[in-house]
Parts: C-alpha cells; structure tokens; sequence
C-alpha cells in the first residue's frame, strides 16, 4: 500500500529581508517568515559561520609568530595588551597569558585589571572571535572573577578589531606560573594546587632576541629549538630544501633540523639540539641562519634532484598542531 504523502506546506514570502534575523532556538519557526524551522533556514548559516575553521586566525596581528607559539609551544608567558580604544576606566591592564589556573578563560582581578588565556579550547572554528568576545566580557565582569567560555555569534568583533595593531607585541617568557597569584586574595587552595602541577609540568624555555618567534626549550637528552617563521609554508620548505641539500640547515655542530610543525597556518621548523647547547648559544648561530635562509628564499630557479629529495624528506616530517 502506498504510503500518503504529507501535504507541501507553501513557504510564505519572509517578512524580514534586508533586516537581520535575530537568534532563535534550532527548533523554533525561522523569525524571517520562511515557516520553516530555524536550523533549516537562517540558523544553517549561522552555524557554518561560526564553525568554519579559520587558518590563520592571528593574520594581521602584531607578532603573529609569537601568537602561534604562545598558542601551541610555549608554557608559561603573558604580553602586555594594548586595545584600540584605550583601556575602560577602572581596567588599569590586559595581559594575555598562555594558561590560567583551573583553565579559566579568563580572569578580572581585584584591582580590575584583566588576564585571558590563549590555550583554551574555543568554541568557534575562529580562535581570533572566540578570544575577542572573551576579553570583552572580562572588561565588563565583576572584579575578583573569572570569565566563563561562550559562544560568538558569526559577526562578534575579532582581536583584529578590538586589539591596537600598531602596538608592540613582546612575550615575557616565565619559569613557572607565579604570575596567578600576584594578588593574595586570589591564593585559595584550589589555586594553589593548580599552580603546583602546573608548575611541575614547565619545560624551560627561552625567547630567542636576535630573530623573531624562536623559542629554544631544554627536555631530557636534547634541547630544542622551535621557530615560528611567517612565510608561505611550500615557499619555505623549498627554501629549507635547498639548505638542507648542501649541508646548510643546520645552527652547528652536533645540530640538526629534524622537520617542522603547522601551527594557525604557520610552518614552526624544528632542530635537535645538544643538551649543552643554551638559548644564549643558539643567538649567533640563529642570526646566521636568518641570512642563509633569506637568500634561499630570494632563489627562483627549480629544485635540482637533490633538493627534491631533501624536500620530500621535510615534508615526510610535519606534524600538524592544529
């Protein structure tokens, strides 16, 4: 027997047309007067807005390579902020830190200044929003409280927007998390153990002087450094192919690069290192590479055999961080 078939409901023109549909539940009637549900009509949209990743979602900020590894490498560091409309009164400072006890996405002190955290999970395929809205709401939380994650709408501002772009970006790396509890009021118990595991898990790092986003970290048996680098990543590997052809990629004896991260649409190359080699030997050896590293880029000509074969081993060894 066949089965009747539901009579077409004829969708009536939508009412609002060059108005913007507000928000509604994903069940509700669409407000724009489709009578179809909102997760069908406008809501689809929204969604696809807001889960679409975003590759480079510090593009256009100042020390975008500090960003990345803020983001995905470094343990424990702050930035002082500056915002484009200067601070609201009764905020005296911003500051971005890497993490913040009990993964608070961020946090208004009692003297009202403000801290966000730069490694927690979003809810957003774009972590520039997801931190903007949550750096607006701390502006605008009860001092002595931390700020809950949310949830931008597809239009929310973005840290491009909300943050001076034209202001320095300058890590300070630290040794632990001593930072939390400036404030003693903010010493509770729960904070206090938090700081002490996450203490006890710092790998020492150090931010390079002498080139931009390099951070060279100590681990057992062999340090490391880790190079945030903002060029075109097949331009770049091309370029370090070249290097690594003729013997040249390395920072020294007993120094190798190993291969490299995609980190927010960013190549982070990576060399071993021995484990008496310190941030402060890495310098020199660091400035050098910058140049040779300039020139094989400024190189136009095609790869020869041996460089593809360098270059096919590099890229044998990414690992994608995000």
């Amino acid at each position: 027997m066949a089965k009747k078939r539901r009579p077409q409901t004829k969708a009536t023109k939508p009412q609002l047309i060059d108005g913007e549909v507000p928000v509604v539940g994903a069940r509700e009637p669409c407000p724009c007067g489709s009578q179809r549900r909102y997760k069908a009509c406008h809501g689809r949209a929204a969604s696809q807005a807001t889960t679409e990743l975003v590759r480079r979602p510090f593009e256009g900020l100042p020390g975008e390579g500090d960003w990345v590894a803020l983001r995905e490498l470094v343990p424990a560091a702050t930035v002082e902020l500056s915002l484009r409309d200067g601070l609201p009164e009764g905020v005296p400072s911003v500051t971005l830190a890497t993490v913040l006890p009990l993964a608070w996405p961020a946090l208004r002190r009692q003297d009202g200044s403000v801290l966000v955290a730069l490694q927690n999970d979003t809810a957003t395929g774009d972590l520039s929003r997801d931190l903007a809205d949550v750096l607006l709401r701390a502006l605008e939380a009860e001092p002595g409280n931390p700020v809950a994650a949310g949830r931008p709408g597809p239009d929310g501002p973005r840290l491009q927007d909300v943050l001076d772009t034209g202001a320095d970006f300058e890590p300070v790396v630290h040794s632990g998390f001593e930072f939390w509890v400036e404030a003693a009021d903010e010493s509770s118990p729960q904070v206090a153990a938090s700081l002490e595991r996450a203490n006890e898990a710092v790998i020492p790092t150090v931010r390079l002087a002498g080139v931009d986003s390099a951070y060279w970290c100590e681990v057992p048996e062999k340090n490391h450094l880790r190079w945030v680098m903002p060029h075109p990543e097949e331009h770049l590997i091309d370029a370090l192919a070249r290097l690594h052809a003729v013997g040249r990629s390395d920072l020294g004896e007993g120094t190798r690069l190993v291969g490299s991260f995609r980190a927010h649409g960013l190549t982070v190359p990576v060399w071993d290192l021995p484990s008496s080699m310190t941030a402060a030997d890495c310098e020199k050896p660091a400035a050098e590479f910058a140049e040779r590293l300039a020139e094989a880029l400024a190189a136009t000509e095609p790869l020869t055999a041996a460089e593809r074969s360098a270059r096919s081993g590099l890229t044998s060894r990414q690992v994608t961080l995000n």
